[in-house]
């Protein structure tokens, strides 16, 4: 054997470890696969895919060298590793064989020890013998005997059968090929076989899940089945009644219309008959008005006249007084008496067509003064007439009023039977909600105190407007669509108040609980009295729907005392505390990028070699997270903003913030978590540059401000439209924070395997006891270590507990209530996320887990 052979043998039996190491390996990644997350198991995956490419290459190389084709059948590997993300690829994983070839049978090595002792030994003397005895010739002339021809003779017949040995040695070795590569063959169809076994086992085990299901659907079917049944009865009766109260409804408005209808033909006859006798006064006024300005013009013209006649007197008595003066002085002019006479006759002719014009208009006066006694005549008969059509009217006036306050009686009674009804289905609605206080299938019914106040309120308002409907109905009792609009609000919301009060009880503690339950049956109880009131005729004018604004408020003040108390904060300043607190992460994180160059530049002053370069390469991969992480906390705050422009509407911001408090105070806590997770990551990753922290520190804070960022998009995509662009972007950042944040945590245990040194074991000088003892004493510390790691563990799952019970005080009022065994299921079970470096222990079995595992009872909470 040469000595590149020696050197190679041993590769055998690393092949066939290679290969059970490998199919090991598989299944255990499977295995871990589907019990922690994959990001958890990436450096995992990272490791196994190299280990894998360099595996085949080792198998490929060794199968094609010759020494191996006869001695080992090397198996082949697949093109590319396992999708351990994907558990259905377990059914694909063929485990890979390797084939020795059988050693040949023992029997035949006394054949080849014989022939090897025999041949050479006993060939070598008589090849001598024979070159002897032709040189000098036989030995004292003797000749060859029997014995020696007979050894010949066997000689020969030894080497015939030597020959046919060496035929049926190929023949048996070429069988013997011919039957490995039927074996081959053969487990090649077993491992086929297998693994459409374990294929039919997994569609069979997928069929069975299926059949559940289905089974399931077919019960819950034909559960539904029986509930729309019933919900179509009942819809059926309530549109029976429904159907009777329109008719009834649509009768009192077809009487009502009608005497609408008569009332205004009335109105309009009599604003006829009121028209006409409008008219016959103006006209009288009118002739009045007449008549006074023809009296006011005859006795102007009269007075005129007599001004006139009483100016021509005067001037005739001067003219007589002339004419005494002329006559005194005719005898001193004679000429002026002609003069005097002419103009006399002149007067005398005036005069006598004043008089005829006073004549004149004293004709016309007496005409105008008939004139007028003809219309106070024709006045007076209109008038008459008018009065009795005036009396005729008011006869039918008063028929139609008897009629009409007969229909109106008729329309409050009706009015009142529909209140009537309304109360009676409102009080059923009640007595529903009270016995689902009683219900068992009712305590699986939960609810939050955030809702239960909501709807709290909205019945308070509900009260309010029901007093405003009494009073409007009191006002007008024709008209009770007001009061029946605002006990139907009531009813519903009173109802939904209590359900949702007996369903909040479920997750409340022992007492609130108790006085939660007290209340809803005293509300129940009082709406009902308030319903019995309200089908009285004579007790309906002094209802009282105070009397349950009283337990009402109660349910009120018990939901705010059940609603978390995370944020001593009024609702008003959330909206300016988001905004705060995103500006003041966006803050932490540029400071930490400063911090973070500015001890890149110390490092780079203060260290050198391969110190500055695990330094570099840790405060680079930081400043890269810090980069991703401001890229996705601005992303997340556009995303922010667009979720409330489109989900405010009318409303303000500050309003929206304040509706929606529970997402807004997710938005909080995820940012401080995402500041402070950045602030304790440099404060990490300074201490790791100057010497004084520890690497284990920078991971962990790597894995927490990962969480942190993970925490702020799902509070943020919670309420985002899944088709944003907005989203895109923010889960396309966080994929890179989780990439940089791995960064991180390669580059600092890179850096960690290169700073830190391994002492190598010096073992010389050690006998057998001294190696006894020291293996005891190792064994002594590990169990030491084991028993103190099972303590942090303990520790850990400690702390988580009350970080959960911390948290959950701020996300679910009935925490502690939920955390304490019942026989209603109020909460959910489930396991917080391991750490991204779990120790290897051996794995136990989910009926094994305990508290101290850290699996605690939690309540979802929707933001």
């Amino acid at each position: 054997m040469s000595s590149g052979q020696c050197r190679l043998a041993p590769l055998i039996q690393v092949i066939q470890d290679c290969s059970h190491l490998y199919h090991y390996t598989v299944k255990l990644l499977f295995k871990l696969h589907s019990c922690l997350p994959a990001d958890t198991l990436q450096g995992h995956r990272d490791r196994f895919h190299e280990q894998f490419h360099s595996l085949r290459n080792f198998f490929r190389r060794a199968s094609d060298m010759l020494y191996f084709k006869r001695l080992i059948q090397i198996p082949r590997l697949p093109e590319g590793p396992p999708n351990f993300l994907r558990a259905s690829a377990l059914a694909e994983h063929i485990k890979p064989v390797v084939v020795i070839p059988e050693e040949a049978p023992e029997d035949e090595e006394p054949e080849n020890l014989i022939e090897i002792s025999t041949g050479p030994p006993a060939g070598e003397p008589v090849v001598v013998a024979d070159l002897f005895d032709q040189t000098f010739g036989p030995p004292n002339g003797s000749v060859k005997d029997d014995r020696d021809l007979q050894i010949e003779s066997l000689k020969r017949e030894v080497e015939m059968l030597r020959s046919e040995l060496e035929k049926i040695k190929l023949e048996a070795q070429r069988y013997i090929a011919q039957l490995k590569s039927q074996v081959n063959a053969l487990e090649g169809e077993l491992e086929e076989q297998r693994k459409q076994k374990q294929k039919a086992l997994v569609d069979n085990e997928q069929l069975r899940h299926e059949l559940a299901q289905l089974r399931a659907a077919q019960l819950e079917g034909e559960r539904s089945q029986g509930l729309r049944e019933e919900a179509e009865r009942k819809a059926s009766a309530t549109e029976a009644r429904y159907n009777k109260l329109k008719e009834k409804h649509s009768e009192l408005v077809h009487v009502h219309a009608e005497l609408l209808r008569k009332n205004a033909d009335t109105a309009k006859q009599l604003t006829v008959t009121q028209q006409s006798q409008e008219e016959v006064a103006r006209v009288k006024e009118q002739l009045a008005f007449q008549v006074e300005q023809v009296k006011r013009e005859s006795e102007l013209k009269l007075e005129e006249q007599s001004d006139q006649l009483e100016k021509l007197k005067r001037e005739l008595e001067a003219k007589a007084g002339e004419l005494a003066r002329a006559q005194e002085a005719l005898s001193h002019t004679e000429q002026s008496k002609s003069e005097l006479s002419s103009r006399l006759d002149t007067l005398s002719a005036e005069k006598d067509a004043l008089s005829g014009a006073v004549r004149q208009r004293e004709a016309d006066l007496l005409a105008a003064q008939s004139l007028v006694r003809e219309t106070e005549a024709a006045l007076s008969r209109e008038q008459q007439r008018s009065s009795q059509e005036q009396g005729e009217l008011q006869g039918q006036l008063a028929e139609r009023e008897s009629q009409e306050q007969g229909l109106r009686q008729r329309l409050l009674d009706e009015q009142f039977a529909v209140l009537r009804g309304a109360a009676a289905e409102a009080a059923g609605i009640l007595q529903d909600a009270v016995s689902k206080l009683d219900d068992p299938l009712h305590l699986r019914c939960t609810s939050s105190p955030d809702y239960l106040v909501s709807r709290a309120q909205e019945a308070l308002d509900a009260v309010s407007t029901l007093e405003e409907g009494h009073a409007q109905y009191l006002t007008s009792l024709a008209d009770a669509s007001a009061l029946v609009a605002a006990l139907t609000r009531f009813s519903h919301l009173a109802a939904d108040t209590i359900i949702n009060g007996g369903a909040t009880s479920h997750l409340a503690p022992t007492d609130p609980a108790d006085r939660l339950i007290d209340t809803c049956r005293e509300c129940g109880a009082r709406a009902l009295e308030l319903m019995g009131q309200l089908q009285d005729q004579q007790a309906l004018r002094h209802m009282q729907a105070s009397l349950v604004r009283t337990p009402l408020q109660g349910i009120l003040q018990l939901g705010q005392e059940l609603k978390p108390k995370s944020l001593d904060v009024r609702q008003e300043e959330l909206g300016a505390m988001v905004d705060k607190e995103m500006a003041a992460t966006s803050a932490a994180i540029e400071d930490a990028v400063q911090r973070i160059e500015d001890m890149m530049n110390q490092a780079r002053h203060a260290s050198s070699g391969l110190k500055l370069e695990v330094n570099e390469r840790i405060l680079n991969s930081c400043t890269d997270l810090m980069k991703a992480i401001r890229l996705l906390v601005t992303t997340s705050t556009s995303l922010q903003k667009e979720i409330v422009e489109s989900g405010r509407g009318a409303a303000t911001q500050q309003e929206f913030y304040a509706k929606n408090s529970r997402w807004t105070e997710g938005l909080i806590s995820a940012s401080k978590a995402v500041g402070w997770g950045a602030t304790q990551l440099v404060e990490a990753a300074d201490k790791v540059v100057l010497h004084t922290g520890k690497y284990e520190e920078l991971i962990v804070c790597s894995h927490e401000i990962a969480a942190s960022t993970a925490q702020l998009v799902a509070a943020s995509k919670v309420k985002a439209n899944k088709h944003s662009p907005h989203l895109s972007r923010l889960q396309e950042c966080s994929r890179t924070v989780n990439e940089r944040a791995a960064n991180v945590v390669a580059s600092t245990k890179s850096g960690q395997e290169q700073i830190e040194d391994r002492d190598t074991m010096d073992f010389s000088g050690l006998s057998l006891i001294k190696l006894k003892k020291q293996e005891m004493e190792t064994q002594v510390r590990v169990l030491e270590l084991e028993k103190t790691l099972e303590a942090e563990r303990m520790r850990l799952g400690e702390l988580r507990k009350q970080h959960y019970v911390l948290a959950g005080a701020s996300g679910s009022p009935g925490e502690e209530a939920a955390i304490r065994p019942s026989t209603a299921p109020r909460s959910v079970t489930t396991k917080k996320p391991p750490l991204a470096q779990k120790p290897s222990v051996a794995p136990r079995q989910d009926h094994q887990l305990d508290k101290k595992d850290g699996i605690y009872p939690a309540q979802l909470v929707n933001y």
